[in-house]
C-alpha cells in the first residue's frame, strides 16, 4: 500500500526513532512570536547556546500588535497595553542579539505568523513546520508537516533544530453518497470532526 504524505515527510525527516516509538525529527522551519519565544531565549542565554541554524528560523510581533494603521506606523510605541508592548520589544532584542531574521512592525512584510510563513516563503511544501501556537497546523494546507509546540520546545527546536516527537496514526475517513444542497465540504468535515473529535 502507498504511502500518506504524512507518513513520506515523517521519513524523510526522522533523524532517529527510539524503541520506545519516540522519533528526533529535524525541523525545517520555526516560526517565532512575541509571546511563546521569551522564555526559550532565556533558556539558549542562561545555558550559553547559540541558534543551530539561524536561517531556519523566522520571527515577527504578532499576537500583540495593534491593527489599526495609525497606531501600526508609529510602531512599538503604538502600542498601548504595557505588558504587549514588553512582549514586542523583547522580541525585538532576542532576535536581535541571537541574529534571527524578524519582520518588525514596521516592516511591510510583517504579519501574523501563519499568515506570513506562506506568503513569504518561509513555509513550503514538503517541510516540517513548528510554532509555539496552536494554529500552526493550519500549515499544512501548503503540503507542509505542521503543529504547535510549547515554549520548551522552542528553546529545544533553536537549539538543535530537531525535536522529540511521537508518530501520529493515520485515519481513513470514507464519505459517501451525495450532498444536500446548501452542505460543503466545510460541513461535512465539521460534521466529522463532531463525531470523533473529543
Amino acid at each position: 500500500m502507498g504511502k500518506t504524505l504524512y507518513d513520506k515527510l515523517w521519513d524523510q525527516h526522522v533523524v532517529k526513532t527510539r524503541e520506545d516509538g519516540t522519533a528526533l525529527i529535524y525541523i525545517d522551519r520555526q516560526l517565532l512570536h512575541e509571546v511563546t519565544s521569551p522564555q526559550a531565549f532565556e533558556g539558549l542565554r542562561l545555558a550559553g547556546r547559540k541558534p543551530w541554524r539561524l536561517d531556519a528560523n523566522l520571527a515577527t510581533p504578532d499576537h500583540n500588535v495593534p491593527t489599526t494603521a495609525v497606531e501600526r506606523e508609529v510602531g512599538i510605541e503604538g502600542i498601548v497595553d504595557p505588558v504587549s508592548k514588553i512582549q514586542v520589544k523583547t522580541l525585538d532584542e532576542n532576535c536581535d542579539e541571537f541574529g534571527i531574521v524578524e519582520f518588525k512592525m514596521k516592516d511591510k512584510r510583517q504579519g501574523i505568523v501563519h499568515v506570513v510563513g506562506p506568503e513569504q516563503g518561509a513555509t513550503l511544501p514538503g517541510m516540517t513546520v513548528v510554532c509555539g501556537d496552536s494554529h500552526t497546523a493550519t500549515h499544512g494546507a501548503f503540503a507542509a508537516l505542521a503543529h504547535g509546540i510549547g515554549t520548551s520546545e522552542v528553546e529545544h527546536v533553536l537549539a538543535t533544530q530537531c525535536l522529540i516527537q511521537r508518530k501520529m496514526k493515520n485515519l481513513l475517513i470514507n464519505v459517501e453518497g451525495e450532498l444536500g444542497a446548501g452542505i460543503t465540504g466545510k460541513d461535512v468535515v465539521l460534521h466529522v470532526i463532531g463525531l470523533i473529535g473529543t
